[in-house]
């Protein structure tokens, strides 16, 4: 074992690389600060899905470290909830965007088979190469299936801010709240966003609802009754062909944000992490299986924590085990579950408007990024047919099998790309350089 991880050294740079280290101290400062950024948004993904934030924070835990030990401790990355899967878990369940969700059973089992396709896939990459995924999954193929995805969810965010007068005005103000913290808070805030913009909903629907008795007030009674540690309630998956056929093309999706991933890390390294490209879907899927087993959602690397290295220039791998021990840590505290289930709905509606609108909108920076050639019909006409199947959420239906808008922008996605490619040379048909990681969770 000795040999398969680094040994991490004292760095002596500027740069600390993922096989060194900082000071003990230094180490676990930092592993906090990664912590607290990737906090708002896995948290927040399995409120948006009724599923619980205790778990999901555990799992994200575990999945960091199963991770970290499938790429040998070498490509620094947090694992942390998949927005990616809001919208097909939301189908499969028919979840009415309060409270727990009673039907999670089903979508475990789907987040399950996303996480061995994924596997397959890593496995796949491991003893080829990354060049079939590229060409497959082109950025104009990523970047319309993840802006169908964020289209598909927008029904849900408007019916989170849908209410009563009060009501809407709490998740218009966390909207914007959360908004003008993104662009004008210092840069250490503007990581947290989501965090931010949750504490600033929170108090002011306190205002409105605790202080003034225009809503509901806030029950803090389970919160007081928990105790501080204590076993979670995991939860099983149920194996339904439907609901797996459903969830499992999520894979793809994560495939090209855990690859745009390790690029990025490579080239902030100055290193090439290119052969730990496969093995890296491979821990990330490990990651997924793991946590559908037991009730959390699926996990991906998390574009928080790579801003976060990109500022303090630390890419050790150790902080990252610091933070994902902290994670367990919380996970063991239905305390600290308490208080994520008090968090009002209207201010979920408010965060799920923005979170939503982030999906579709880096899509388009994804095109622009990578200069996708929309004056070239195949990709014009794949984004356009992508699109309309999400937004739509046109659904395919054969006896109990059916496969939802995700499930058929997807396919449309990969077939129509590949379809309007044949006997196109690589001028013709104007694909761009592999996609860069995007904010799509």
């Amino acid at each position: 074992m000795a040999d398969f991880f680094p040994r991490w050294p004292l760095a002596a740079g500027t740069v600390v690389q993922p096989d060194e280290r900082l000071p003990w101290g230094a180490t676990l400062t930092l592993g906090i600060q990664h912590l607290v950024a990737m906090s708002g948004s896995t948290i927040l993904g399995p409120l948006l899905m009724g599923f619980d934030p205790n778990l999901a924070v555990l799992f994200s835990g575990i999945g960091t470290l199963l991770f970290l030990v499938l790429t040998a401790g070498r490509v620094p990355s947090y694992l942390g909830s998949s927005f990616s899967f809001i919208a097909v878990v939301i189908a499969v369940t028919g979840y009415g965007g309060q409270g727990p969700n009673p039907n999670i059973g089903p979508a475990l089992g789907g987040i399950i088979a996303a996480g061995a396709l994924y596997v397959l896939i890593g496995l796949l990459v491991t003893y080829t190469s990354t060049g079939w995924i590229e060409r497959l999954m082109p950025p104009a193929v990523t970047g319309a299936v993840g802006a169908a995805i964020g289209l598909n969810l927008s029904p849900v965010a408007v019916k989170g801010i849908e209410g009563t007068g009060p009501h809407i005005l709490v998740a218009l103000f966390t909207l914007v709240a959360t908004a003008l913290i993104a662009v004008y808070a210092p840069l250490a805030i503007r990581r947290v966003s989501i965090l931010a913009g949750i504490a600033a909903g929170y108090a002011f629907y306190l205002v409105l609802g605790n202080g003034a008795g225009l809503l509901p007030p806030v029950s803090f009674a389970e919160l007081a009754a928990a105790p501080w540690f204590g076993m979670p309630a995991f939860r099983s998956p149920t194996f339904d062909a439907g609901a797996m056929a459903l969830v499992a093309p999520i894979a793809f999706i994560l495939v090209a944000e855990n690859l745009g991933h390790i690029k990025a890390i490579g080239a902030m390294t100055g290193r090439n992490l290119d052969r730990f490209i496969g093995r890296g879907f491979i821990g990330d899927g490990i990651a997924t299986i793991v946590s559908g087993s037991g009730g959390g959602t699926g996990v991906t690397t998390y574009v928080e924590n790579m801003g976060v290295m990109a500022v303090t220039r630390v890419f050790s791998t150790l902080i990252f085990v610091v933070a994902a021990v902290a994670a367990i840590l919380l996970g063991f505290s239905p305390k600290f579950g308490a208080l994520l289930r008090t968090i009002p709905a209207p201010v979920l509606g408010g965060l799920a408007t923005v979170v939503f609108g982030l999906i579709a909108a880096a899509m388009v920076r994804l095109w622009v990024d990578n200069r996708v050639d929309f004056s070239d019909p195949r990709n014009l006409i794949t984004v356009g047919v992508t699109l309309v199947l999400g937004a739509g959420n046109f659904t395919v239906s054969a006896g109990g099998f059916s496969i939802g808008g995700i499930g058929t922008a997807t396919i449309a996605a990969l077939a129509l790309y590949q379809l309007l490619g044949i006997g196109r040379s690589r001028e013709a048909a104007g694909t761009a350089s592999q996609a860069a990681p995007t904010t799509l969770h």
